[in-house]
């Protein structure tokens, strides 16, 4: 069998941490618990499960504090989880069975991450794969029985664990001012972390929060270096920062420019709300159809679901008023709006 450090990098988490470690603490032969700053009763829950709490300062960068984290890890194994995660008593015996007979040569185990809430602000899924646990030393293997090599990619088991995300609140705001940070000291964002970025801000970001990147994502729209996809993400972030700014010319340049590639959700949702917001029902009707059924998203999949249809059915409402016609219209897209599920599995 198995053995397993727990580590966990927490702040001000007194209201889910005793939670989370309640669920999970029994399969664990050690709880390594790093604090980054908690003004509250953090460490003292902590202390109820672990005397192996360590303090690091924040610098605004969460894998500096995991790997100093890992750094402390002595077991076999390294389960990482968040103070909002828990395990259920069916997965926490699926958990068991996994420690029981985990296969040596596996060195990392993904689960089945659940989001609580269907409005979270980086998933366009309810259920994704996420690794988990860890083996601690890596062995390399030579592999190929002529020219033989090293195998570098790890050994990936899916299980069938799920993890149940239950956050209290939401941490958009910690995040911006983190990204902002980083490019304000000329930090360079990884393409993975851009994409990030760019979710939360096209499903949560306010006017301001996107005044204060649009230099930045212009920047990697026009970048020779960019590639298409990296482009097109930047596109969404400029023609939804141009649009809550009121700046329409700026606003089309770029929402066009995304319409001579593969048009995505996110730009054709946008251009509904501009023509919504000029009352232009009838051509604001054909731009959310084309988010909803004619293209796909590429950061938010709202824009590809729930929010063009309830645009749909408002605007088919406001012009039934008129013309009685469009009454049933607005009755279908409410039905189908109201419908809408986000879907379990990408």
């Amino acid at each position: 069998m198995i053995t397993i450090s727990l580590c966990m990098i927490v702040k001000n988490e007194s209201d889910t941490l005793g939670r989370c470690l309640d669920s999970i603490s029994g399969l664990m032969d050690e709880i390594i618990i790093v604090d980054t700053g908690s003004t509250d009763n953090t460490k003292d829950i902590a202390a109820k499960y672990t005397n192996q709490i360590y303090d690091f300062k924040w610098i605004d960068d969460f894998s500096a504090a995991r790997n100093f984290s890992f750094s402390k890890a002595t077991m076999d194994y390294i389960y990482t989880a968040d103070a909002d995660e828990i395990i259920d008593k069916a997965n926490y015996e699926k958990f068991a069975d996994l420690k029981e007979c985990m296969m040596p040569e596996v060195e990392i185990v993904q689960m089945k991450y659940i989001n609580d809430k269907a409005d979270n602000n980086l998933q366009n899924s309810i259920t994704e794969y996420r690794p988990k646990l860890f083996k601690r030393l890596r062995n390399f293997t030579w592999i190929d029985a002529i020219h033989e090599t090293i195998r570098l990619e790890p050994v990936v088991f899916d299980s069938d664990i799920s993890i149940l995300h239950r956050p209290v609140g939401v941490h958009s705001r910690r995040d911006f001012e983190i990204f902002n940070r980083q490019i304000r000291r000329g930090i360079p964002l990884s393409k993975r972390i851009r994409n990030m970025y760019a979710r939360e801000l096209l499903n949560v970001g306010e006017c301001k929060d996107f005044e204060a990147v649009l230099d930045y994502f212009k920047d990697i729209f026009e970048s020779q270096d960019s590639k298409e996809d990296e482009k097109k993400e930047a596109s969404c972030v400029l023609a939804r920062g141009y649009r809550l700014t009121g700046d329409k010319i700026s606003f089309f340049k770029y929402a066009l420019k995304d319409m001579l590639t593969n048009p995505c959700a996110e730009i054709c949702y946008d251009i509904g709300e501009v023509y919504f917001e000029e009352k232009d029902y009838l051509e604001a009707a054909v731009w959310y159809y084309n988010a909803a059924f004619e293209t796909e998203c590429i950061l938010n999949i709202h824009t590809a679901g729930d929010l063009p249809l309830t645009r749909l059915a408002e605007c088919y409402d406001i012009l039934s008023r008129q013309n009685s016609e469009y009454k049933q219209a607005a009755e279908d897209y409410k039905k189908l709006a109201q419908e809408w599920k986000m879907p379990t599995e990408l």
